[in-house]
């Protein structure tokens, strides 16, 4: 199994993969994207050479971080069971639109505030709900000869280079008045994500792929210990390769994307707040430790931090809706 990782040790930042508990680094000046730029095949070959061959810092050493710096980030919502539920929640309607059918959706959220497992996520200013969400998520990587355009399901097969576990932390109340602006999320989404362990290579699941595409691969979530939520991967309603296809679609992926696959279903708490028609079980709080784990991958555990005191809305001005510019004389100081 090949595992790449950055950590921090000694006061440094560095790249490499991951073996049998110990961390061997890239050389010097090359990064996590050096691979990714490089593609799944070489980035094997490097892995056979390097692991076991050179030296290597203990990882019960070492502070492991997000384990790339994503280019974008795209999540999908690909779970009809989370969809049913959280819809409830946050709309406070019961079922699935239709349109959720009919071609996958997803939103861009913030590249520049992913986090990594270990780190503590304070809550959002004005937040009283926060909730995680248990995802998988896939990271591109260059596939010689083909520039990431239009793809079709198999060509964005081969350009997904691995996956790695996605805690999309959610500022529900936040989220729940933007949503009913029929746009964003954006605050009560762009605070924080967190990426990890590591990002195992794709061809480690490549056996485990059904008919279809789906991984039949175990997520879970717990809370202060205590089981939340479970289910497999295979439940998205689209295989991966379709959403890389389809976000390609007149447009681009590039080395460096990643692509969540969206909330598993019951791996939040606002679907099981539709559900049970309460606030059960309850927002985190302040030291509330959150732990993801997927079959295959690994697991992430973060710490609730504290809740920042500010006040960030803005109210927006009244405005008379003028046509025709008011002369300059007609405004006092001018």
């Amino acid at each position: 199994m090949v595992k790449i990782a950055r950590w921090n040790h000694d006061g440094g930042t560095q790249s490499g993969f991951v073996d049998n508990g110990n961390c061997y680094g890239l050389p010097v000046g090359q990064t996590v994207q050096t691979l990714l730029d490089a593609g799944l095949e070489a980035t094997l070959n490097l892995a056979r050479e390097t692991v076991g061959s050179g030296p290597a810092v203990p990882l019960a050493d070492v502070q492991l971080l997000a384990p790339l710096v994503p280019a974008t980030i795209r999540d999908f919502v690909a779970f009809e069971e989370h969809v049913e539920g959280v819809r409830k929640s946050i709309d406070g309607v019961a079922g699935v639109v239709p349109e959720w059918y009919e071609a996958p959706t997803f939103y861009f959220t913030n590249p520049h505030t992913v986090t990594g497992t270990g780190e503590v996520i304070g809550i959002p200013a004005g937040c009283a709900d926060l909730d995680f969400e248990t995802e998988v998520a896939a990271v591109v990587g260059r596939v010689p000869g083909s520039e990431g355009r239009n793809l079709t399901a198999a060509a964005a097969h081969r350009h997904i280079f691995g996956y790695t576990v996605l805690n999309d932390w959610s500022a529900r109340d936040l989220q729940r008045r933007e949503m009913k602006v029929s746009l964003g999320p954006c605050k009560g989404k762009d605070f924080a994500n967190t990426l990890g362990p590591w990002i195992v290579t794709a061809d480690e699941f490549e056996d485990l792929h059904d008919a279809e595409g789906f991984l039949p691969i175990s997520m879970a979530v717990e809370v202060n210990g205590e089981a939340i939520g479970q289910d497999l991967l295979s439940n998205m309603g689209w295989p991966f390769a379709e959403l890389v296809a389809y976000a390609s679609q007149d447009s681009v992926v590039r080395p460096g994307d990643v692509l969540g696959s969206g909330t598993c279903g019951s791996g939040c708490l606002a679907e099981l707040w539709g559900r049970n028609g309460s606030q059960t079980p309850p927002p985190l709080k302040t030291g509330d430790v959150v732990r993801m784990t997927v079959e295959g991958i690994g697991t992430i555990e973060n710490t609730v931090g504290k809740r920042r005191e500010a006040v960030t809305r803005v109210a927006a001005r009244v405005r008379p809706r003028n046509r025709v510019r008011v002369p300059s004389a007609a405004v006092p100081g001018l």
